[in-house]
């Protein structure tokens, strides 16, 4: 990093020790003022120092409270960083959060100004947070972000797939059935899918995305991203399952697969038993025919016609 962006006391040298629920560092609390506290929601980086905002590092340097999913990768940050947490570290992490929730929550009530921060990117986008933005909101705290680099954005960024919709997958289940069952719900998604996966299940991952989209579907597997071995892997989903079944693939890995393909209209006496199926079930002739010709994107009135003529 820019030594230029490291203002705030140098660490003293001391070797951290392991992770423990709660350890002091520095000389304490920095005092915030009277008034409510608050919690921020801090993004640190995904893979460069480097990518670290002058807000993080106040923030770090500042808070009462850092509250990390990872006590020693904090530790680490701050020492590339050449910087020191003024204020208390805690323990916070998916094994801890309900028990630990109602206690940081407290502090925020006292007044105390809380700093949440994960392992790397934005807190609570699938890594821990959640539970404490849930327990705030609840109990009328103040809640904002220091937003920052983010593992989801910049895969969807570089995939060169279209960004002007997408969604959030996160982890697909381990089980192939659950995983054939959520990939199942997304047959029809239009938007660009973003997918997180460790790299040991990438190859069944993208086998069972192959199985479901097609082999033709485009997309895109991007690996370490903002390191030194960055590497954005981009094809058919085809292309992508052979190249990683001839690689040996590690690193923290993000799939992008593009939207399913809009659906060809067709002619309108195809969708003529799919009307007659819905007035079966009790629905009127008129509201039938505008419900498949919405879904099939056809013309209301020609289908109208062709269910009249088929009879």
């Amino acid at each position: 990093m820019d030594p230029k962006l490291s203002t705030a006391p140098k660490p003293s040298g001391d070797n951290p020790g392991p992770a423990d629920d709660v350890e002091d560092s520095g000389p304490g609390p920095v005092p915030q003022g009277g008034g409510p506290g608050r919690i921020v929601l801090a993004a640190t980086p995904i893979g460069n120092a480097g990518d670290a905002t002058y807000r993080l590092i106040e923030l770090l340097t500042t808070a009462d409270i850092v509250a990390a999913e990872d006590t020693r990768r904090l530790h680490r940050l701050v020492q590339n960083l050449g910087v020191t947490v003024a204020g208390r570290i805690i323990s916070y992490h998916e094994h801890n959060e309900a028990a630990k929730t109602g206690e940081l929550l407290d502090q925020v009530r006292g007044g105390k100004t809380l700093v949440m921060v994960t392992d790397a990117g934005m807190p609570s986008v699938s890594d821990p947070g959640f539970r404490l933005v849930e327990g705030a909101v609840a109990a009328g705290l103040t809640v904002t972000a220091a937003p920052g680099p983010s593992a989801v954005l910049t895969a969807l960024a570089l995939s060169g797939l279209p960004t002007d919709r997408f969604c959030f997958e996160g982890f697909l289940p381990r089980k192939a059935g659950e995983r054939s069952s959520r990939l199942a719900d997304l047959d029809a998604e239009r938007r660009t899918m973003i997918f997180f996966e460790a790299p040991h299940r990438l190859e069944p991952m993208l086998r069972a995305l192959r199985e479901r989209f097609g082999a033709d579907r485009r997309a895109a597997v991007c690996r370490e991203l903002t390191k030194t071995y960055e590497e954005v892997i981009r094809g058919t989903l085809r292309e992508l399952l052979e190249w990683a079944e001839s690689n040996e693939v590690r690193g923290e890995i993000a799939v992008v697969v593009g939207g399913a393909p809009e659906r060809e209209p067709g002619k309108p006496e195809d969708h003529v038993a799919d009307v007659n199926a819905l007035i079966a079930q009790g629905i009127r002739l008129k509201e039938a025919v505008a419900a498949v010709a919405e879904d099939a994107k056809v013309s209301k009135r020609e289908l109208y016609s062709a269910v009249l003529a088929a009879r």
